[in-house]
């Protein structure tokens, strides 16, 4: 019996048409201990020949992680050919203070800034502006203009945001954000196509014509993917608690399911016109950069060599 016909129905690989024509980002957050850092710095030397059009650097609202925010940002831009974004929220800060920290950034020469209304501290209470702050991302974008012609880029949430009451309050609030200003959307992370292709769509049917960028998660840990999840309104399927049982004390095993998953949403993603990806790394560079080889994009160096022998 020949296995001809039913493989002549068969879709084709889903990585056969990648050609390498996407841009990438690429998400940090700064890190607390020595031990940290190394890592931290390994992943950004691991991840800077794939030439990213930025990588940004998360912002926490206590004063410490401000800090190792604002030296991280420079450290990437003094010492590495990527274009660092600085992550800024409206969380327990004046806007004299905000607006102070963003002078600094643009003083150190970052002209991107990843501007956010962030959440409260202390977990399970509600987001409350502080008295003499910027209320929300509308309101801190308008200020951020003010101070200098950041390229500024903001959250966006397929699935919704937690304290919106509706899709069409959420998607409104957004359209008000580039109003404002903003450059770009992040989406916060996804794991079915069609939350993003649905989000994009909607949008632009009401008139955003800017670019919205699909955030991407690659889930090597689905409790602390949980965690995640509940601060930004993304659903967890079923399937994926079951691809990762049993997978608790065997590393490697769980990367490799961890890169499958992403891989194969950023494979239909492709599929379905997205050229550019931004990745949340929690500061781990091997599954982002594996996911971006299947998509085609090669270090720099390689890309240049291609030309010259072609």
């Amino acid at each position: 019996m020949s296995l001809l016909p039913h493989a002549a129905n068969m879709a084709k690989p889903l990585f056969e048409d990648v050609a390498g024509d996407i841009d990438v980002s690429f998400e940090f957050f700064p890190p607390k201990t020595e031990k940290m850092e190394e890592t931290l710095w390994e992943s950004v030397k691991t991840l800077e020949p794939l030439a990213p059009r930025f990588v940004s650097v998360t912002y926490g609202a206590g004063g410490s992680t401000r800090a190792r925010t604002h030296a991280t940002v420079e450290r990437i831009a003094r010492e590495t050919t990527m274009t660092a974004a600085a992550h800024l929220t409206c969380v327990e800060a004046s806007r004299g203070e905000i607006d102070d920290i963003a002078r600094e950034y643009w003083a150190a020469g970052v002209r991107h800034i990843v501007a956010l209304r962030g959440d409260s501290p202390e977990q399970g209470k509600a987001y409350a502006p502080h008295v003499d702050g910027y209320r929300n991302a509308v309101d801190l974008i308008g200020g951020l203009k003010k101070i200098a012609p950041f390229e500024i880029s903001v959250a966006a949430y397929p699935e919704g945001h937690p304290d919106s009451p509706n899709r069409a309050a959420d998607l409104d609030n957004l359209w008000r954000k580039f109003d404002a200003g903003a450059d770009r959307a992040i989406t916060q992370f996804f794991f079915a196509p069609e939350s993003f292709f649905r989000f994009r769509d909607t949008a632009a049917a009401m008139g955003i014509d800017a670019e919205i960028v699909p955030g991407i998660l690659p889930v090597s840990n689905v409790a602390q993917t949980r965690k995640f999840a509940g601060a930004c309104g993304a659903s967890i399927p079923a399937w994926m608690d079951r691809l990762f049982e049993g997978l608790d004390n065997l590393p490697g095993a769980r990367a490799l399911v961890a890169a499958t998953v992403a891989a194969e949403l950023c494979g239909q993603l492709y599929a379905g016109g997205v050229r550019h990806f931004h990745f949340y790394t929690l500061n781990r560079a091997e599954l982002a950069y594996a996911i971006c080889h299947l998509l085609g994009l090669r270090p720099k160096e390689q890309q240049v060599e291609h030309r010259r022998t072609a």
